[in-house]
């Protein structure tokens, strides 16, 4: 029974957590791109973040076991 509730619940906590961490994405991406002036600086924020989520996100999803 535990199995078939889990089987479920999986893709709807998954689903749910995605989107949710899509919005708080693109909120953080927009609030950024008006607070940060210039060109380079953009593009220099843009490989930090891009660089952290690269080493976080294998990071989290293997201690969440997906």
């Amino acid at each position: 029974m535990a199995s078939i509730i889990e089987e479920f619940l999986r893709p709807i906590v998954r689903s749910f957590l995605s989107d949710q961490t899509h919005a708080l994405f693109v909120r953080a991406a927009n609030w950024l791109d008006t607070n940060i002036a210039g060109r380079t600086t953009k593009i220099v924020i843009g490989i930090i973040l891009g660089l952290a989520a690269f080493f976080s996100v294998p990071i989290v999803t293997g201690l969440l076991g997906f």
